[in-house]
């Protein structure tokens, strides 16, 4: 690994790292980055993210390329594996002022070979509608308007002030997503806390829009926005404490993941608007989060230095891993290394009628994908033959690492269905090199019935019971509250619920950037939150430890890399695993392509 060893191969860049299926090795030749190569000085700037989409060009060259360093945002021909990188050809480039592009995302629904919708969030809490194939700006979101206000009547001169206000909300944009299934709805996340349904149809409105509650929980709200017409948001989500800094749908669009700077994961029915489970950090906030390709386990990332994996299904913890020595900054799933051979399909537990009760809808229509439908089962029904899923991290460390999850972990008192030249007991403070899993001998995890409850307890574990997460579990799917709800209070206005008055929410003290080295995250006990009847519920770190919320070190398996380099000189801010080649970037400006086995093109 990267990290063993003497100072000067610990400090070496790889170009090239091994697997069981071969050698992924870097393309110089497919480097994207700004026309001039120069390093992008990146202190104060916003992490450098890169999206994709495939337009159907019929010359067989379809992938799009979408990066940003700095105030500069750049669209690309994408020509992986294929051919050199050509940085002097850019399809469109802009450069923005008094503001940053923070993230983006394409609607691979609605993209062609004439024109691509792309949404870009900005340092200023604005989201702007562009077509970099077209080249316009179709609309943007959260923009300033001006307000003039009149000087005190007990001031010696009565004079007039303009002053720019943003409606909807001020924070930094965190993260924006077009909402699975839809050609018009996105998702926007805020540095406050706050997420935002929008409809790219619908305008904003001149004045700032009032709330009023349709669901609220353990720390989280959700709010309609009342007006006589339908305008945007449609809806005003407020979850947790802190910043909200990513979250992803499910692979069937159905749930959706939240990271917050309060350290937990929270897993919601998007269209029921219902918490299913959430998780707890180690320690500090959770940065980043993904999904398994069938949907069963999410894996989060952050201030502890580690990789957590938690299941939908048991809604636990049940493994974590151990391999970065500074804040975990991305996670994903490498759905093309992954493997799951079942020995019977995977259903619902009820008909599709039974599920399909969703109090929310807005006019998406959900495609109907077998391949990344949600087991509804009880976890200990017809597990699979044999299972690896594979996912990788990179981290503020500098070093991109490959994580194996397997059988052995996922269900540790069935057989082995193929010989582990990899899995070792040992003590986890020092694993000898190769060594690929440690098991807990003193973990004896059981399977209880389900409960029915959404969420599982935050209860400290008992005495009598072995010091491993083996309390019984729920595996609730969220939802049933009833379809006429969210219909009534969007469509008609007047909701039985109480009128909220919304007040703007306060910086928060914890939502300044940590130092990168400084892997302690704290949890402020301030909270800013000015909406009446909101209940907020502080959980103190101390109490969390030790139950199923967050489970101790030695409670649950603890994973090795299969790989750990250091890729980078500068912090990693992107990893996207594609079909003959894995996608890194650094804050530096650089995005780099490393070809997967067998699939590097002579001609390079």
């Amino acid at each position: 690994m990267a990290a063993e060893g003497g100072g000067k191969e610990m400090n070496e860049i790889k170009t090239q790292f091994t697997t069981r299926e071969g050698v992924y090795k870097l393309l110089t030749h497919s480097e994207y980055s700004r026309p001039n190569r120069v390093p992008f000085n990146s202190q104060g700037s916003n992490p450098v993210k890169v999206s994709f989409v495939n337009v159907n060009d019929q010359s067989g060259n379809g992938d799009r390329i979408c990066f940003n360093v700095g105030r500069e945002l750049y669209f690309y021909i994408y020509k992986g594996v294929r051919k050199a990188a050509d940085l002097s050809k850019p399809i469109d480039k802009r450069i923005y002022k008094g503001t940053q592009p923070t993230c983006h995302d394409f609607n691979h629904l609605t993209a062609t070979a004439e024109s691509v919708s792309l949404l870009v969030g900005f340092s200023a809490g604005q989201v702007q509608l562009i077509d970099p194939i077209k080249k316009e700006t179709s609309k943007l979101f959260n923009e300033e308007r001006n307000n003039f206000k009149r000087g005190s009547e007990f001031s010696k001169t009565r004079f007039t002030k303009l002053i720019i206000v943003r409606l909807i909300d001020k924070s930094r944009v965190t993260c924006v997503k077009w909402v699975p299934g839809s050609e018009s709805l996105f998702l926007v996340s805020h540095a406050s806390g706050n997420m935002y349904l929008y409809n790219v149809e619908h305008t904003c409105g001149t004045t700032a829009p009032h709330y009023q509650l349709l669901k609220q929980g353990e720390n989280y709200s959700v709010h309609t926005c009342k007006s006589k017409s339908t305008r945007n948001p449609l809806l005003k989500w407020t979850v947790g404490e802190g910043a909200l800094n990513e979250f992803a749908f499910s692979p069937d669009g159905k749930f959706l993941a939240c990271v917050s700077q309060d350290g937990f994961l929270r897993v919601f029915n998007f269209d029921a608007v219902e918490l299913h489970g959430t998780m707890k950090s180690y320690f500090g906030g959770l940065l980043c989060v993904c999904w398994s390709p069938d949907g069963k386990y999410i894996v989060a990332g952050g201030e502890d230095d580690l990789v957590t994996v938690w299941s939908f299904l048991d809604c636990r913890v049940i493994a974590r891993g151990h391999g970065h020595k500074s804040w975990v900054s991305v996670v994903a799933f490498d759905h093309y290394t992954t493997s799951v051979e079942e020995s019977d399909p995977m259903e619902f537990s009820g008909s599709d009628e039974d599920f399909q009760d969703p109090m929310i809808h807005f006019g998406r229509d959900r495609a109907n994908s077998t391949q990344s439908r949600l087991s509804k089962r009880n976890s200990t029904d017809s597990r699979p033959v044999s299972v690896t899923y594979r996912f990788g991290s990179v981290g503020q460390d500098t070093q991109l690492c490959l994580w194996d999850l397997t059988e052995d972990i996922l269900f540790p008192h069935l057989p082995l269905s193929r010989t582990r030249t990899h899995t070792n007991v040992m003590n986890a403070t020092s694993p000898p090199a190769g060594a690929t899993i440690i098991t807990n001998t003193s973990s004896n995890t059981t399977n209880g019935n389900n409960s029915g409850a959404n969420t599982p307890g935050i209860n400290s574990l008992s005495t009598t019971l072995p010091r491993s997460n083996s309390l019984p579990h729920s595996a609730g799917s969220g939802g049933g509250i009833g379809s006429g709800i969210m219909d009534s209070a969007i469509a008609t206005g007047v909701s039985k619920f109480a009128t909220l008055s919304l007040h703007d929410r306060k910086e928060r003290h914890h939502e300044k950037d940590h130092k990168r080295n400084h892997s302690m995250g704290h949890i402020s006990s301030k909270s800013s939150d000015k909406l009446n009847l909101l209940t907020k519920t502080k959980t103190d770190p101390a109490k969390t430890l030790g139950t199923l919320l967050c489970p101790r070190m030695e409670d649950v398996p603890l994973l090795e890399p299969l790989i750990c380099k250091k890729i980078a000189h500068e912090r990693l801010t992107v990893l996207i695993f594609l079909e003959d080649c894995l996608v890194t970037a650094c804050q530096e400006g650089f995005i780099c392509t490393w070809a997967r086995p067998g699939k590097v093109v002579s001609s390079f």
